[in-house]
């Protein structure tokens, strides 16, 4: 099951197909989000609808541009063939 699953998702010709399964995953989670009682919250920006996805994806992008910012400027990052020599 899960060598099938794999190679769906790995398969170029099926590049189209996990994309938009992908965003309409994404979007049933968004709207979802939208029916949950808020009755007890503890911070004010609990009770808007969505925060908790939009809070994740801005959290995720922050993440990647920190990591690429530092690989690139602080010279972390190195050739694929550093340790080959």
């Amino acid at each position: 099951m899960i060598r099938k699953l794999v190679s769906f998702i790995g398969d170029p010709a099926n590049s189209k197909k996990v994309k938009k399964i992908g965003i309409s995953m994404l979007i049933v989670t968004f709207i979802s989000d939208f029916l949950v009682h808020r009755e007890h919250v503890h911070y004010i920006w609990d009770r808007i609808p969505g925060w908790g996805a939009f809070y994740g994806f801005v959290s995720c992008v922050v993440i990647i541009l920190a990591s690429k910012f530092y690989g690139h400027q602080c010279r972390i990052m190195r050739d694929e063939d550093y340790y080959n020599d």
